[in-house]
Protein backbone atom coordinates (compact mmCIF):
# COMPACT_ATOMS: atom_id res chain seq x y z
CA UNK A 1 0.00 0.00 0.00
CA UNK A 2 1.34 3.41 -0.89
CA UNK A 3 0.45 6.91 0.22
CA UNK A 4 0.36 10.16 -1.81
CA UNK A 5 3.38 11.68 -0.09
CA UNK A 6 5.26 14.47 -1.81
CA UNK A 7 8.96 13.56 -1.77
CA UNK A 8 11.76 16.05 -2.16
CA UNK A 9 14.12 15.55 -5.11
CA UNK A 10 16.22 12.49 -4.42
CA UNK A 11 14.03 11.40 -1.50
CA UNK A 12 13.55 7.83 -2.68
CA UNK A 13 16.61 6.89 -0.68
CA UNK A 14 15.41 3.43 0.23
CA UNK A 15 15.57 2.15 -3.38
CA UNK A 16 19.09 3.26 -4.23
CA UNK A 17 22.16 1.08 -4.20
CA UNK A 18 24.95 2.06 -1.84
CA UNK A 19 27.99 3.88 -3.13
CA UNK A 20 31.19 5.30 -1.72
CA UNK A 21 30.57 8.37 0.40
CA UNK A 22 33.00 11.21 1.12
CA UNK A 23 33.90 11.71 4.79
CA UNK A 24 31.65 14.10 6.69
CA UNK A 25 31.63 15.63 10.17
CA UNK A 26 28.37 14.29 11.59
CA UNK A 27 26.59 14.95 14.88
CA UNK A 28 24.21 12.27 16.14
CA UNK A 29 21.86 13.78 18.75
CA UNK A 30 20.15 11.25 21.03
CA UNK A 31 17.65 11.69 23.84
CA UNK A 32 19.13 11.37 27.32
CA UNK A 33 16.42 8.91 28.38
CA UNK A 34 18.51 5.76 27.84
CA UNK A 35 22.23 5.31 27.41
CA UNK A 36 23.60 4.59 23.94
CA UNK A 37 23.41 1.68 23.38
CA UNK A 38 20.70 0.92 25.93
CA UNK A 39 21.46 -1.68 28.58
CA UNK A 40 18.15 -3.37 27.81
CA UNK A 41 15.10 -1.77 26.17
CA UNK A 42 15.45 1.43 24.14
CA UNK A 43 14.62 1.55 20.46
CA UNK A 44 15.82 5.05 19.51
CA UNK A 45 19.12 4.67 21.35
CA UNK A 46 19.77 1.31 19.69
CA UNK A 47 19.32 2.86 16.27
CA UNK A 48 21.66 5.75 17.16
CA UNK A 49 24.34 3.27 18.23
CA UNK A 50 23.95 1.05 15.16
CA UNK A 51 24.04 4.05 12.83
CA UNK A 52 27.03 5.63 14.57
CA UNK A 53 28.97 2.37 14.41
CA UNK A 54 28.42 1.99 10.68
CA UNK A 55 29.21 5.65 9.97
CA UNK A 56 32.52 5.44 11.84
CA UNK A 57 33.36 2.24 9.97
CA UNK A 58 32.69 4.13 6.73
CA UNK A 59 35.29 6.76 7.68
CA UNK A 60 33.07 9.60 8.91
CA UNK A 61 33.95 11.81 11.89
CA UNK A 62 31.00 11.23 14.23
CA UNK A 63 30.14 13.01 17.47
CA UNK A 64 27.32 11.69 19.64
CA UNK A 65 25.35 13.88 22.04
CA UNK A 66 23.98 11.45 24.65
CA UNK A 67 24.03 10.56 28.34
CA UNK A 68 27.46 10.34 29.97
CA UNK A 69 27.17 6.60 30.63
CA UNK A 70 26.92 5.89 26.90
CA UNK A 71 29.55 3.85 25.09
CA UNK A 72 29.86 4.90 21.47
CA UNK A 73 32.45 4.81 18.71
CA UNK A 74 33.64 8.27 17.76
CA UNK A 75 33.34 11.20 20.16
CA UNK A 76 30.85 11.45 23.03
CA UNK A 77 29.55 14.78 24.37
CA UNK A 78 27.58 14.05 27.58
CA UNK A 79 24.29 15.93 27.85
CA UNK A 80 23.53 14.50 31.31
CA UNK A 81 25.71 12.47 33.67
CA UNK A 82 23.56 9.33 33.54
CA UNK A 83 20.61 8.13 31.46
CA UNK A 84 17.39 9.39 33.01
CA UNK A 85 14.84 6.56 32.92
CA UNK A 86 16.99 3.96 34.72
CA UNK A 87 17.48 6.37 37.65
CA UNK A 88 13.76 7.07 37.92
CA UNK A 89 13.47 10.44 36.16
CA UNK A 90 10.17 10.83 34.31
CA UNK A 91 10.24 14.51 33.26
CA UNK A 92 12.63 14.81 30.33
CA UNK A 93 11.87 18.36 29.15
CA UNK A 94 14.90 20.07 30.69
CA UNK A 95 17.23 17.43 29.22
CA UNK A 96 15.92 18.15 25.72
CA UNK A 97 16.43 21.89 26.22
CA UNK A 98 19.98 21.33 27.48
CA UNK A 99 20.80 19.01 24.59
CA UNK A 100 19.62 21.51 21.98
CA UNK A 101 21.62 24.35 23.53
CA UNK A 102 24.74 22.18 23.56
CA UNK A 103 24.27 21.28 19.90
CA UNK A 104 23.72 24.92 18.92
CA UNK A 105 26.90 25.95 20.74
CA UNK A 106 28.94 23.52 18.61
CA UNK A 107 27.01 23.77 15.36
CA UNK A 108 29.97 25.08 13.37
CA UNK A 109 31.91 21.88 14.09
CA UNK A 110 29.70 19.77 11.81
CA UNK A 111 28.77 19.37 8.16
CA UNK A 112 25.42 17.83 9.10
CA UNK A 113 23.45 17.23 12.29
CA UNK A 114 21.17 14.21 12.73
CA UNK A 115 18.57 14.77 15.44
CA UNK A 116 16.57 11.97 17.09
CA UNK A 117 14.75 14.30 19.49
CA UNK A 118 11.22 13.90 18.07
CA UNK A 119 9.28 17.21 18.19
CA UNK A 120 12.35 19.04 19.54
CA UNK A 121 14.09 18.38 16.23
CA UNK A 122 11.86 20.87 14.40
CA UNK A 123 12.97 24.12 16.10
CA UNK A 124 16.57 22.88 16.03
CA UNK A 125 16.40 22.32 12.27
CA UNK A 126 14.71 25.66 11.58
CA UNK A 127 17.35 27.63 13.52
CA UNK A 128 20.42 25.72 12.35
CA UNK A 129 23.16 27.16 10.16
CA UNK A 130 24.03 23.67 8.83
CA UNK A 131 21.77 20.93 7.40
CA UNK A 132 19.74 18.97 9.96
CA UNK A 133 18.26 15.51 9.38
CA UNK A 134 15.34 14.86 11.73
CA UNK A 135 14.27 11.25 12.24
CA UNK A 136 10.97 10.67 14.02
CA UNK A 137 10.87 7.40 15.92
CA UNK A 138 7.48 7.82 17.62
CA UNK A 139 3.88 8.21 16.57
CA UNK A 140 2.93 11.16 14.38
CA UNK A 141 -0.85 10.86 14.76
CA UNK A 142 -0.90 12.59 18.16
CA UNK A 143 -2.20 16.09 19.04
CA UNK A 144 1.23 17.74 19.24
CA UNK A 145 1.74 17.17 15.51
CA UNK A 146 -1.34 19.17 14.46
CA UNK A 147 0.64 22.38 13.86
CA UNK A 148 4.21 21.20 14.39
CA UNK A 149 4.65 20.55 10.67
CA UNK A 150 3.02 23.73 9.34
CA UNK A 151 6.35 24.80 7.80
CA UNK A 152 8.39 21.61 7.75
CA UNK A 153 12.17 21.90 7.54
CA UNK A 154 14.13 19.95 4.97
CA UNK A 155 15.45 16.54 5.94
CA UNK A 156 12.48 15.04 7.82
CA UNK A 157 12.66 11.23 7.95
CA UNK A 158 9.93 8.69 8.72
CA UNK A 159 10.84 5.12 9.61
CA UNK A 160 7.89 3.61 7.73
CA UNK A 161 5.28 4.55 5.16
CA UNK A 162 2.66 3.98 7.83
CA UNK A 163 4.23 6.54 10.15
CA UNK A 164 4.52 9.11 7.36
CA UNK A 165 0.89 8.59 6.32
CA UNK A 166 -0.25 10.65 9.34
CA UNK A 167 0.97 13.70 7.35
CA UNK A 168 0.96 12.49 3.75
CA UNK A 169 1.53 15.87 2.08
CA UNK A 170 4.90 16.46 3.74
CA UNK A 171 8.24 15.91 1.96
CA UNK A 172 9.21 12.74 3.82
CA UNK A 173 12.24 10.61 3.17
CA UNK A 174 11.39 7.08 4.32
CA UNK A 175 14.26 5.02 5.75
CA UNK A 176 13.44 1.79 7.54
CA UNK A 177 15.31 1.02 10.72
CA UNK A 178 18.10 -1.54 10.61
CA UNK A 179 20.05 -3.61 13.11
CA UNK A 180 23.09 -5.87 13.08
CA UNK A 181 21.13 -9.10 12.80
CA UNK A 182 23.53 -11.65 11.33
CA UNK A 183 24.84 -12.68 14.77
CA UNK A 184 21.37 -13.43 16.15
CA UNK A 185 21.04 -16.97 17.60
CA UNK A 186 19.01 -19.51 15.66
CA UNK A 187 17.25 -22.76 16.52
CA UNK A 188 15.54 -25.00 14.03
CA UNK A 189 13.78 -26.92 16.83
CA UNK A 190 12.58 -24.39 19.42
CA UNK A 191 10.28 -25.07 22.34
CA UNK A 192 6.52 -24.75 21.94
CA UNK A 193 6.45 -21.69 24.23
CA UNK A 194 5.47 -18.24 23.07
CA UNK A 195 7.17 -14.95 23.91
CA UNK A 196 6.20 -11.32 24.31
CA UNK A 197 8.87 -8.58 24.27
CA UNK A 198 8.18 -4.90 24.81
CA UNK A 199 6.69 -2.64 27.47
CA UNK A 200 4.17 -3.25 30.21
CA UNK A 201 1.66 -0.91 28.64
CA UNK A 202 -2.01 -1.30 27.65
CA UNK A 203 -1.28 -0.23 24.06
CA UNK A 204 1.18 -3.11 23.68
CA UNK A 205 -1.47 -5.78 24.26
CA UNK A 206 0.40 -7.57 27.01
CA UNK A 207 -2.74 -8.82 28.79
CA UNK A 208 -4.13 -9.99 25.44
CA UNK A 209 -0.93 -12.02 24.95
CA UNK A 210 -1.68 -13.79 28.24
CA UNK A 211 -5.19 -14.57 27.02
CA UNK A 212 -3.86 -16.02 23.76
CA UNK A 213 -1.47 -18.27 25.64
CA UNK A 214 -4.24 -19.42 28.01
CA UNK A 215 -6.60 -20.27 25.14
CA UNK A 216 -3.97 -22.31 23.33
CA UNK A 217 -2.54 -24.00 26.40
CA UNK A 218 0.92 -22.62 25.65
CA UNK A 219 3.56 -21.29 27.98
CA UNK A 220 4.25 -17.58 27.60
CA UNK A 221 7.44 -15.83 28.63
CA UNK A 222 7.26 -12.06 28.94
CA UNK A 223 10.33 -9.80 28.71
CA UNK A 224 9.14 -6.25 29.25
CA UNK A 225 10.16 -3.04 30.94
CA UNK A 226 7.96 -0.93 33.19
CA UNK A 227 7.86 2.77 32.39
CA UNK A 228 8.35 5.52 34.95
CA UNK A 229 5.30 7.61 34.05
CA UNK A 230 2.45 7.58 36.55
CA UNK A 231 -0.05 5.88 34.25
CA UNK A 232 2.52 3.21 33.34
CA UNK A 233 3.24 2.43 36.97
CA UNK A 234 -0.49 2.34 37.73
CA UNK A 235 -1.12 -0.08 34.86
CA UNK A 236 1.67 -2.35 36.07
CA UNK A 237 0.36 -2.41 39.64
CA UNK A 238 -3.38 -2.42 39.05
CA UNK A 239 -3.78 -4.41 35.83
CA UNK A 240 -0.68 -6.36 34.85
CA UNK A 241 0.28 -7.84 38.22
CA UNK A 242 -3.23 -9.09 39.02
CA UNK A 243 -3.55 -10.61 35.52
CA UNK A 244 -0.15 -12.29 35.91
CA UNK A 245 -1.14 -13.76 39.27
CA UNK A 246 -4.42 -15.04 37.88
CA UNK A 247 -2.72 -16.63 34.85
CA UNK A 248 -0.77 -19.09 36.96
CA UNK A 249 2.62 -20.72 36.39
CA UNK A 250 2.26 -21.06 32.62
CA UNK A 251 2.90 -17.32 32.27
CA UNK A 252 6.40 -16.23 33.30
CA UNK A 253 7.43 -12.60 33.71
CA UNK A 254 11.19 -12.23 33.13
CA UNK A 255 11.43 -8.46 33.56
CA UNK A 256 13.66 -6.41 31.30
CA UNK A 257 16.31 -8.55 29.59
CA UNK A 258 19.69 -7.56 28.18
CA UNK A 259 20.08 -7.96 24.41
CA UNK A 260 21.84 -11.36 24.50
CA UNK A 261 19.24 -12.91 26.77
CA UNK A 262 16.42 -11.33 24.78
CA UNK A 263 17.74 -12.86 21.56
CA UNK A 264 18.01 -16.26 23.21
CA UNK A 265 14.38 -15.94 24.26
CA UNK A 266 13.34 -15.26 20.67
CA UNK A 267 15.34 -18.18 19.31
CA UNK A 268 13.88 -20.63 21.83
CA UNK A 269 10.25 -19.59 21.19
CA UNK A 270 7.80 -21.07 18.70
CA UNK A 271 6.41 -17.63 17.91
CA UNK A 272 6.45 -14.01 19.06
CA UNK A 273 3.13 -12.36 19.91
CA UNK A 274 2.51 -8.70 19.03
CA UNK A 275 -1.21 -8.23 19.75
CA UNK A 276 -1.10 -4.49 20.27
CA UNK A 277 -3.57 -2.15 18.58
CA UNK A 278 -1.53 1.05 18.49
CA UNK A 279 0.08 2.04 15.15
CA UNK A 280 3.67 1.16 15.94
CA UNK A 281 5.88 3.33 13.67
CA UNK A 282 8.23 0.45 12.86
CA UNK A 283 8.76 -2.62 15.06
CA UNK A 284 12.31 -3.48 16.14
CA UNK A 285 10.99 -6.41 18.17
CA UNK A 286 9.57 -7.81 14.95
CA UNK A 287 12.82 -7.81 12.98
CA UNK A 288 14.76 -9.14 16.01
CA UNK A 289 12.38 -12.08 16.28
CA UNK A 290 12.53 -12.80 12.55
CA UNK A 291 16.34 -12.65 12.62
CA UNK A 292 16.24 -15.56 15.06
CA UNK A 293 13.95 -17.43 12.65
CA UNK A 294 10.98 -16.98 14.95
CA UNK A 295 7.66 -16.16 13.26
CA UNK A 296 5.59 -13.19 14.40
CA UNK A 297 1.84 -13.14 14.95
CA UNK A 298 0.57 -9.57 15.04
CA UNK A 299 -2.32 -7.28 14.35
CA UNK A 300 -2.14 -5.50 11.00
CA UNK A 301 -1.20 -2.09 12.42
CA UNK A 302 1.47 0.56 11.97
CA UNK A 303 4.65 -0.39 10.15
CA UNK A 304 4.34 -4.14 10.73
CA UNK A 305 2.83 -4.88 7.26
CA UNK A 306 6.01 -3.36 5.78
CA UNK A 307 8.05 -6.00 7.63
CA UNK A 308 6.00 -9.19 7.88
CA UNK A 309 5.29 -11.18 4.72
CA UNK A 310 2.02 -12.86 5.59
CA UNK A 311 2.16 -16.63 5.38
CA UNK A 312 5.97 -16.47 5.13
CA UNK A 313 7.22 -14.60 8.22
CA UNK A 314 4.06 -15.03 10.27
CA UNK A 315 0.40 -14.06 10.25
CA UNK A 316 -1.82 -11.06 10.84
CA UNK A 317 -4.66 -11.61 13.28
CA UNK A 318 -7.69 -9.47 14.08
CA UNK A 319 -8.51 -10.81 17.53
CA UNK A 320 -7.56 -13.34 20.18
CA UNK A 321 -9.45 -16.13 18.41
CA UNK A 322 -7.50 -15.53 15.19
CA UNK A 323 -4.20 -15.59 17.09
CA UNK A 324 -5.13 -18.96 18.55
CA UNK A 325 -6.12 -20.28 15.11
CA UNK A 326 -2.93 -19.22 13.31
CA UNK A 327 -0.66 -20.56 16.02
CA UNK A 328 -1.52 -24.03 14.73
CA UNK A 329 -0.02 -23.07 11.34
CA UNK A 330 3.26 -21.71 12.69
CA UNK A 331 5.13 -25.09 12.43
CA UNK A 332 4.65 -25.01 8.65
CA UNK A 333 6.73 -21.83 8.27
CA UNK A 334 10.40 -22.04 7.20
CA UNK A 335 12.45 -20.57 10.05
CA UNK A 336 15.69 -20.56 8.02
CA UNK A 337 14.06 -18.62 5.18
CA UNK A 338 12.55 -16.16 7.64
CA UNK A 339 15.98 -15.47 9.12
CA UNK A 340 17.94 -15.12 5.87
CA UNK A 341 15.52 -12.67 4.29
CA UNK A 342 15.17 -10.25 7.21
CA UNK A 343 18.94 -10.02 7.72
CA UNK A 344 19.27 -8.61 4.21
CA UNK A 345 16.17 -6.38 4.23
CA UNK A 346 16.74 -4.67 7.57
CA UNK A 347 20.50 -4.60 8.14
CA UNK A 348 22.26 -1.74 9.89
CA UNK A 349 24.52 -1.34 6.85
CA UNK A 350 21.57 -0.85 4.51
CA UNK A 351 20.10 1.76 6.88
CA UNK A 352 23.43 3.59 7.20
CA UNK A 353 23.90 3.67 3.42
CA UNK A 354 20.54 5.39 3.00
CA UNK A 355 21.34 7.96 5.63
CA UNK A 356 24.75 8.66 4.11
CA UNK A 357 23.09 9.38 0.77
CA UNK A 358 20.65 11.74 2.48
CA UNK A 359 23.46 13.51 4.37
CA UNK A 360 25.43 14.01 1.17
CA UNK A 361 22.43 15.36 -0.73
CA UNK A 362 21.60 17.85 2.01
CA UNK A 363 25.21 19.00 2.42
CA UNK A 364 25.50 19.51 -1.34
CA UNK A 365 22.23 21.44 -1.49
CA UNK A 366 23.33 23.61 1.42
CA UNK A 367 26.63 24.37 -0.31
CA UNK A 368 24.85 25.30 -3.55
CA UNK A 369 22.44 27.58 -1.70
CA UNK A 370 25.30 29.23 0.19
CA UNK A 371 27.23 29.75 -3.05
CA UNK A 372 24.22 31.34 -4.74
CA UNK A 373 23.64 33.58 -1.73
CA UNK A 374 27.27 34.68 -1.77
CA UNK A 375 27.11 35.38 -5.51
CA UNK A 376 23.92 37.39 -5.07
CA UNK A 377 25.49 39.33 -2.21
CA UNK A 378 28.57 40.19 -4.27
CA UNK A 379 26.38 41.25 -7.16
CA UNK A 380 24.38 43.46 -4.81
CA UNK A 381 27.50 45.15 -3.48
CA UNK A 382 28.81 45.74 -7.00
CA UNK A 383 25.47 47.18 -8.06
CA UNK A 384 25.37 49.54 -5.08
CA UNK A 385 28.94 50.66 -5.77
CA UNK A 386 28.09 51.28 -9.40
CA UNK A 387 24.99 53.28 -8.48
CA UNK A 388 27.05 55.19 -5.93
CA UNK A 389 29.64 56.09 -8.58
CA UNK A 390 27.00 57.33 -11.00
CA UNK A 391 25.35 59.40 -8.25
CA UNK A 392 28.69 61.02 -7.43
CA UNK A 393 29.29 61.89 -11.06
CA UNK A 394 25.84 63.47 -11.33
CA UNK A 395 26.44 65.54 -8.20
CA UNK A 396 29.69 66.84 -9.60
CA UNK A 397 27.98 67.74 -12.91
CA UNK A 398 25.21 69.64 -11.12
CA UNK A 399 27.72 71.54 -8.99
CA UNK A 400 29.69 72.55 -12.04
CA UNK A 401 26.51 73.70 -13.84
CA UNK A 402 25.46 75.87 -10.89
CA UNK A 403 28.89 77.47 -10.69
CA UNK A 404 28.79 78.25 -14.40
CA UNK A 405 25.29 79.69 -14.12
CA UNK A 406 26.29 81.94 -11.24
CA UNK A 407 29.25 83.14 -13.26
CA UNK A 408 26.86 84.07 -16.08
CA UNK A 409 24.24 85.46 -13.69
CA UNK A 410 21.70 82.99 -15.06
CA UNK A 411 19.50 80.24 -13.65
CA UNK A 412 19.40 76.47 -14.15
CA UNK A 413 16.77 73.79 -13.53
CA UNK A 414 17.38 70.77 -11.33
CA UNK A 415 19.73 68.65 -13.42
CA UNK A 416 18.71 65.15 -12.40
CA UNK A 417 19.44 63.86 -15.86
CA UNK A 418 22.63 65.80 -16.46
Amino acid sequence: MTFPMRPRPGADIATRSSRAQRPLRIAQVAPAIEQVPPAAYGGTERIVHELTTKLVEAGHDVTVFASGDSNVPGRLIPTVERALRPIGVSDFRSSYETTIEMVRARMGDFDVIHSHLESWSIPLAKSASVPVVSTFHGRLDLPWTAHAFDSPPDGIVAISRSQASAHPSLPWTIIHNGLTLDRAPYRQDPSDALCFVGRVDPEKGIVEAMDIARRTGRRLRIAAKVGTLRHQVDYYEQVFKPALKKAGPSIEYLGELEPHDRDQLFADSAATLMPHTWPEPFGLVCIESLACGTPVLARRVGGLPEIIREGVDGYFCDDVTAFAFFLDRVPTLDRAAIRSRVIDRFSARRMADRYQELYTRMVDQHAIAASRAATASRAGVASREQRGGMSGARSETRAEARADARARGGRIESATSA
